[in-house]
């Protein structure tokens, strides 16, 4: 059988596989990117950040117009369209999937549209039979919805986040696995467009990404919209019969069940790995799936590198994009630096929103270093006041001599206000300097201004 090599393929056509395939090409000429998604894109683009914004930001919309009267404003009814959601979303992806399918289908590489499993360490074998060596390969397969064992779950006909976004109809009621980003970001949206929402998670807080005092205040939001959740369970069982879901779990020595026409089965995602033969082609992975990478992304392989969710350790798109630009960089012989995860900007769009960035104070704990922390609340600021945005809090970390080391920011647009804290951490900038910014009044970011400045008293 026929064998074509190439000088660097990648298995993926998402984010971080693009991303490590365009560097690849500034050097090489001979580039292959193998890709069976029925559509190009990656998972970001067609079925997680941009369709997942766009529902939440017309759902916020929605909510702001049913608080007209907060507001001074009479708007009489404010009500979902979602046969007009669903295409407004439709519409927002296509322009983004429409550019990402003509780079990769651009004659810059060589596009196969097929699966692809490793046969030994240096060739691949596609769908068709097809063989394929090259000098360097980048595994970007991503990752799909995990489903754990719990009674019931993986016979039950769950809708999983795809099902969500794709969704041109408002559910009476849903009943919600897992108290995640994804998670909770559409257990969010789907309350505002009117449905009824139990969510149930395992842990005794929501979001473990992040603080717990960060969660608590979603958490409070979450049980003011009406989100009926459970925190700290123990799921027992999922049935299915006659069109209804019933969910029964342990809650505070108690067994609790719940029904609803609709499961979301949102407890996580594992890594992309299966069928790609990783033991024949010598890729260990980690206890956790995902394959094991050093600091240039290469795997036990060394012919190999992997980027994304299938090689963590975060689920972040412009993660996947720099890991695999650095991973590129290395296999063709040029400089490249390792992902700085000590200056990582993370945010969850739930609202309010968390925006954190830099080390947490856990971290901070468990690597002894010394730091001082001041905090500011929303509720005593001008802005969020004004704006009806009063839940949350700003933090900044920084260390004895006011290098800031990390910050947290629960709130109204939390998303956007954490880079500013994201630019002080990665220049490693002193809070004596951030004092000398003119933080305008009124925003919502002069709040950064009372943190940073209670620092500067302490040192």
């Amino acid at each position: 059988m026929k064998t074509q090599h190439f000088d660097y393929i990648v298995i993926g056509g998402g984010s971080g596989g693009y991303a490590a395939a365009r560097t690849a090409r500034e050097t090489l000429n001979n580039v292959a990117i193998i890709d069976n998604a029925p559509e190009l894109g990656g998972l970001c683009i067609l079925r997680g950040c941009m369709p997942s914004k766009t529902l939440i930001y017309s759902a916020e919309v929605l909510h702001l117009a049913q608080k007209g009267k907060a507001f001074g404003l009479n708007i009489p009814e404010a009500t979902v369209d979602m046969p007009g959601l669903h295409q407004r979303k439709l519409e927002t992806i296509k322009e983004f999937s429409e550019y990402r399918e003509g780079q990769l289908q651009s004659d810059r590489f060589t596009l196969f549209r097929s699966r692809a499993k490793f046969i030994n360490s240096r060739t691949i074998q596609l769908t068709d039979g097809t063989r394929l060596t090259a000098d360097h390969f980048m595994v970007a397969t991503g990752s799909v919805v995990s489903v754990p064992p719990v009674r019931g779950l993986a016979e039950a006909p769950c809708w999983t986040s795809d099902d969500v976004l794709d969704l041109d109809f408002k559910p009476e009621k849903v009943i919600v696995l897992g108290g995640g980003i994804v998670a909770c970001e559409l257990a969010q949206f789907m309350r505002r467009i009117g449905t009824e929402v139990i969510q149930i998670q395992r842990s005794p807080h929501i979001l473990k990404e992040v603080s717990s005092e960060a969660a608590t205040v979603i958490e409070q939001a979450f049980r003011d919209e009406g989100i009926q959740l459970y925190t700290g369970t123990a799921l027992k069982s999922v049935q299915h019969s006659n069109g209804s879901f019933t969910v029964t779990f342990e809650h505070e020595g108690k067994q609790v069940s719940v029904n609803a026409p609709h499961l979301f089965n949102a407890l996580g995602r594992r890594p992309a790995t299966d069928g790609l033969g990783l033991t024949a082609a010598g890729i260990k992975t980690l206890p956790s799936g995902h394959i094991n990478c050093n600091a240039m992304q290469l795997t036990s392989n060394p012919r190999v590198y992997a980027c994304g969710d299938v090689a963590g350790p975060h689920e972040i798109v412009h993660v996947a994009i720099m890991q695999g630009e650095t991973a590129a960089k290395h296999a063709t012989n040029r400089p490249a630096e390792r992902v700085d995860y000590d200056s990582l900007c993370g945010v969850v769009f739930t609202d309010p929103q968390i925006g954190v960035v830099g080390l947490s104070e856990k971290q901070l704990k468990e690597r002894g270093i010394d730091y001082l922390s001041a905090d500011y609340p929303f509720d005593d600021h001008g802005k969020s006041i004004l704006m009806e945005a009063k839940y949350g809090y700003v933090k900044v970390l920084a260390d004895k001599s006011g290098v800031v080391l990390g910050a947290e920011c629960v709130s109204k647009d939390a998303g956007e206000l954490i880079h500013a804290m994201a630019v002080a951490v990665t220049l490693k900038a002193n809070v004596r300097d951030l004092m000398k910014v003119h933080w305008y009044h009124p925003t919502l970011a002069e709040i950064w201004s009372y943190p940073i400045e209670d620092i500067v008293d302490e040192l």
